[in-house]
């Protein structure tokens, strides 16, 4: 049978049958066959992220003496840091590392105030309490700017802020280059200490 024998009527419904049948593959490939496409995209990507994790956790696991043995350094150093921080009575802490500390400078300080324990507010979210000693005295620039150096320098877990400089109100002519000075030294407090 060819197709110019064919009526013309069979002829129409046999396009629009081709027709039909060619827009319903279409929508078939272009809704399911597309939709399962970008599936198989979806799980070769996750199956990438998963084999880089795999090989991430072998690695480790390859290494994991170094990572055990790298810990136990970092836990040490950590108990070592948390030993110099405030323990027992703040004040009488703070007064003996100020005092064994200053012995090697010319630096005056007579007055030293009560700590105020509180939350940590030089990080943010920060494990530790910290103690802020107000401490104020006399010395000359020079000694003073190395006191400061060295002090925060010495102690990783102190910081003075707040720093107020102004010229000694000394009447006496060789103290006239002094200068008074007030600080706030801030130190953490070791953990499970009130």
């Amino acid at each position: 049978m060819t197709f110019q024998k064919i009526t013309k009527e069979k002829r129409n419904h046999l396009i629009l049958v081709a027709l039909f049948t060619m827009v319903a593959l279409g929508g078939l490939g272009f809704f399911l066959i597309r939709y399962q496409y970008n599936q198989l995209r979806v799980i070769a990507t996750d199956t990438t992220e998963a084999s880089k994790k795999l090989a991430r956790m072998k690695e480790a696991v390859l290494h994991s003496e170094e990572i055990v043995r790298r810990l136990t350094e970092v836990s040490e150093t950590l108990t070592a840091q948390e030993a110099e921080m405030v323990a027992g009575d703040p004040f009488s802490w703070g007064l003996d590392v100020l005092r064994r500390f200053r012995a090697a400078y010319k630096v005056e300080v007579p007055t030293v105030n009560q700590p105020v324990l509180g939350e940590c507010n030089l990080l943010a979210k920060f494990p530790y309490k910290q103690a802020t000693f107000t401490i104020a005295g006399s010395a000359y620039y020079h000694d003073f700017g190395r006191f400061v150096a060295d002090f925060e320098n010495q102690f990783p877990h102190m910081r003075i802020v707040n720093l107020l400089l102004n010229p000694a109100s000394s009447l006496i002519a060789a103290e006239k280059e002094k200068l008074e000075f007030k600080l706030d030294v801030v130190a953490l407090v070791r953990p499970n200490q009130n």
